[in-house]
């Protein structure tokens, strides 16, 4: 199949999909469609065991989409950028010291805990696996998928201090999270030793350099949209910072995903303030909402479908299950120990704030594509099985719970 036909069907099942989550079911849209690609997963494995030739080639060409390629170096960067893109900088900067804490310590403390908690479980169960991989699941699993969290966000209510910290959260964490797991993934390779020099380095690289890059194509894309007032022009630059900056990004061997987060805020706040005409900002805000939903359509579709070529065993099943909360006890923790000094210190916080934070830290398509990149074998197999698992759970039980919730609390909330 050629990449034409593929994103073809793609969309074209994303569109059926989309249908018949709005004319019977009425999830929200994400969820929905996830979950209708899910069930579709589950009939043809059925189908497959009972040797249908019609769930054979529909596994052919599931096999066809490389789902790391076409998320980590596609769809990315417009999901981030669109997701930053409606981030109001000045509530995000008012709560940047909670936020920088959780998308970086947190990440890597929770990295650190998964990592120890994997390796005990799963010597329980009678399977070795080595120490790198279990780190490499705390890794991949350890951030919120933004594109998750944005995507729920806008559909519960939730107050605006806690959405600030939510996305605010996610939108960063998953920058510092595949950091980590490149770190360790070159250390599982040979490329590199595991010496503190040589992390410090590939840190300043990639997520400092992500950061820089940001802001030097913001800023460039800011002077560029203040020269001129019209929105066809204006829409096609941002659309080069995305996909020209991405691409520059992955040549210099720096953080995209951070640098498409900086020049959304930066095009979000001081460009559509300082260098944008209420028309230019009418279609820019329609356009970007219009890539953020078709693309978040055709990703959970993707994630449902991929259900399709997991190797599933029982013990990969078995680890998937308890992952699920032994991963939201340790955020439940790694949230915890911050924001209880944090408060100490002064700073407020909504009502059920680390519950909040925690249920709503949904993992999603950045943590499978991580998971399917890792190395051929019984190890990869075991930890895509259960980061599955993981992202199943959280975008179906915990996204459809969330708004419950919220509910819960803005009713603690003081009138």
């Amino acid at each position: 199949m050629t990449l034409f036909e593929l994103s073809a069907m793609l969309l074209t099942v994303a569109a059926i999909c989309g249908f018949l989550n709005e004319k019977f079911i009425k999830l929200p849209t994400t969820i929905g469609l996830m979950l209708i690609a899910s069930v579709f997963s589950i009939i043809l494995l059925g189908a497959e065991a009972m040797g249908s030739d019609l769930a054979l080639a529909a596994e052919r060409i599931i096999e066809q989409v490389d789902f790391e390629e076409t998320l980590m170096e596609g769809m990315l960067c417009f999901l981030l950028f669109a997701g930053a893109l409606h981030m109001n900088l000045e509530n995000l900067l008012s709560k940047a010291r909670i936020i920088g804490i959780m998308a970086s310590v947190g990440v890597v403390l929770s990295t650190c805990l998964v990592g120890v908690l994997t390796k005990g479980v799963i010597g329980m169960m009678g399977v070795e696996l080595p120490w790198i991989y279990c780190f490499l699941f705390g890794a991949l699993i350890s951030p919120t998928d933004p594109i998750a969290v944005v995507a729920l966000l806008k559909k519960v209510g939730a107050p605006k201090s806690l959405e600030t910290k939510i996305v605010g959260e996610s939108l960063f964490n998953d920058g510092v999270g595949v950091v980590v797991f490149l770190v360790l993934y070159k250390v599982l390779t040979g490329v590199e030793p595991m010496t503190a020099g040589f992390v410090a380095k590939l840190f300043l690289m990639e997520a400092v350099g992500g950061v820089v890059l940001g802001l030097a194509l913001g800023y460039l894309g800011y002077r560029m949209l203040k020269t001129m007032d019209n929105y066809s022009i204006e829409i096609l630059i941002t659309l080069a910072l995305v996909m020209g900056g991405y691409a520059l990004a992955m040549k210099l061997h720096v953080s995209g995903p951070l640098a498409m987060v900086v020049i959304g805020l930066m095009m979000g706040n001081i460009g559509r303030v300082m260098a944008m005409s209420e028309k230019t900002r009418e279609h820019l805000d329609t356009f970007w909402e219009l890539v953020d939903e078709i693309l978040n359509a055709m990703l959970f579709v993707l994630i449902g479908l991929e259900l399709v070529i997991l190797e599933i065993t029982p013990t990969a099943v078995g680890f998937g299950l308890v992952a699920i909360p032994l991963v939201l006890f340790i955020r439940f923790t790694c949230l915890g120990i911050p924001i209880a000094l944090f408060r100490k210190l002064g700073e407020s916080f909504t009502p059920h704030a680390v519950k909040a934070l925690t249920w709503g830290g949904l993992r999603g398509g950045i943590s499978v594509a991580l998971a399917l990149s890792l190395p051929a074998g019984p190890e990869r197999n075991l930890l895509l099985v259960a980061t599955y698992c993981v992202v199943l759970f959280s975008i179906i039980v915990q996204g459809l719970t969330m708004e419950r919730l919220l509910e819960k609390v803005k009713s603690a909330m003081p009138s």
